[in-house]
């Protein structure tokens, strides 16, 4: 059958990735969930997902002082037994600080670009 993805609670409660939920964020989800529930597309590439988890945990990391890198990323591809390509995002990871100061720079863009309130 295909894999499936369970978040267990220490307490032995759990719950299952779903069509809904696709995806788990541990942790503080505050900040970095918003990013993924807007972004995330069923059919997005692999490269495509880790770009948005890197966006999602930036505004986190920018949000929230106890969260911080670095970020280790690991895959685990589907029917193989065997741990694939692992990576550790330090702060001074090259593509990290890309996707950094792209997304502040992107969204000070879209907010000046939405239309001015008025009364």
């Amino acid at each position: 059958m295909p894999a499936r993805l369970f978040l267990i609670y220490p307490e032995g409660n759990f719950i299952e990735a779903s069509d809904d939920t696709p995806f788990f964020q541990i942790g503080e989800t505050k900040y970095g969930r918003p990013i993924l529930v807007r972004a995330f597309e069923r059919d997005m590439s692999f490269e495509d997902a880790v770009k948005l988890l890197l966006v999602s945990f930036d505004s986190t990391i920018k949000a929230n002082l106890s969260v911080g890198l670095p970020l280790d990323l690991q895959i685990y591809e589907t029917d193989r037994l065997e741990l694939g390509a692992a990576r550790r995002i330090e702060r001074e990871d090259p593509y990290y600080q890309l996707i950094s100061t792209g997304w502040g720079s992107a969204l000070k863009t879209a907010f000046h670009s939405l239309p001015d309130f008025t009364f």
